[in-house]
C-alpha cells in the first residue's frame, strides 16, 4: 500500500505512517500537504497522512484549508510523540552553529531552545528535508531540527536530543482517502460548518449536540476568506455518522447552518489520551 506524506524520508509523518500501518507500507514523499491531498484525490497513492494539530503549536492550518476544499475523506488518525533533535554534520560542534533550519511547526515547538542558543531560525518545508539539505550542501555552521531517525538515515550527528520546549509534545495526524472508511466502534466524526451572522446562531447550532448527549472533542474557527469576520467552525465529536443519535444531530444541524460538510467518521487513536 502506498501512503503519501509531506516531507522527506525520516520525517515525523513517515514515522506516523509506520506506527499506524506497520513496516510493509510504502511511504511516498510529497513536497507539500496540498500535494498529499491531490495525489490521494486522483488515486496516485492509496492513502495520505497529514498533520492536523500539535500540542505545543496548535492547528496545522494548511491541512484545515485543504479539508475545506478537497473531496477526500478522513478515515483514521494517529498520534505520535515528537522528540526533536538538533542535527548537524559529523564534523560540526554545537559552538559552530550559527543558524537552525526546519519546518515552521518544529521551529515553533523549539522556540525557547533556539533563543537560548542565540542562532538564527531558518524556515524550510520539512524537518528531515532540512537534514538532507545540510548534508548535501556541507553546511558546517548550520543545524536542523528533526527526529533522530532522520540523523540515522542521512548519516548525520545528533548534537542535542529532546530540545522541544515542553516534554509532552504530540502531533495528531489524519489518514485521508478517496473513499469513506468502514463503520467501526469507538469512532470520532469531523465536520465543518458555518452559521448565519445573527445573534444566537452558534449557540443554537451547538445545542443539537448537547440535546443528543454527543461529546465535542474539538471546536475551532477559521476565517471564511469570503466575507470579513465570518468563520467556518471545525468540530470533532465522539460517535459515527451512521449512529442514530449522530444522524439525528447532523440532520438538525443542517437546518441551522448555511454550510455543512462531513469530513468523515473514523476510529479514535489508541494513543489519543497520552
Amino acid at each position: 500500500m502506498r501512503v503519501g506524506f509531506q516531507g522527506e524520508h525520516g520525517a515525523y509523518s513517515e514515522q506516523a505512517i509506520f506506527k499506524h500501518f506497520g513496516a510493509s507500507v510504502e511511504p511516498v514523499p510529497c513536497k507539500s500537504v496540498r500535494e498529499v491531498f491531490n495525489l490521494t484525490d486522483v488515486g496516485s497513492v492509496d492513502l495520505g497522512l497529514v498533520p492536523a494539530e500539535n500540542t505545543i503549536e496548535g492547528t496545522v492550518y494548511e491541512t484545515s484549508d485543504m479539508l475545506l476544499t478537497s473531496s477526500v475523506k478522513i478515515i483514521g488518525e494517529e498520534v505520535l510523540r515528537v522528540v526533536h533533535c538538533l542535527i548537524a554534520l559529523p564534523a560540526s560542534r554545537l559552538s559552530d552553529i550559527k543558524s537552525v533550519y526546519s519546518h515552521p511547526q518544529a521551529l515553533g515547538q523549539c522556540r525557547n531552545f533556539i533563543v537560548s542558543l542565540g542562532v538564527e531560525p531558518m524556515v524550510t518545508y520539512d524537518t528531515a528535508g532540512s537534514v538532507k539539505m545540510i548534508k548535501e550542501k556541507k553546511m558546517l555552521q548550520a543545524a536542523a531540527i528533526a527526529g533522530e531517525k532522520a540523523a540515522e538515515i542521512y548519516g548525520m550527528k545528533v548534537l542535542k536530543k529532546g530540545i522541544e520546549d515542553y516534554g509532552r509534545n504530540f502531533t495528531r495526524f489524519l489518514i485521508i482517502s478517496k473513499n469513506e472508511g468502514p463503520k467501526t466502534r469507538d469512532s470520532k466524526t469531523s465536520i465543518i460548518f458555518s452559521v448565519p451572522h445573527t445573534p444566537g446562531s452558534l449557540y443554537h447550532a451547538l445545542e443539537v449536540f448537547a440535546t443528543e448527549k454527543i461529546n465535542l472533542t474539538k471546536i475551532e474557527s477559521r476565517p471564511t476568506r469570503q466575507r470579513p469576520w465570518e468563520y467556518y467552525l471545525f468540530v470533532d465529536f465522539e460517535g459515527h455518522r451512521e449512529e442514530r443519535k449522530v444522524t439525528k444531530a447532523l440532520g438538525e444541524l443542517a437546518t441551522k447552518t448555511v454550510f455543512l460538510k462531513v469530513l468523515g467518521s473514523y476510529p479514535k487513536s489508541k494513543d489519543e489520551l497520552l
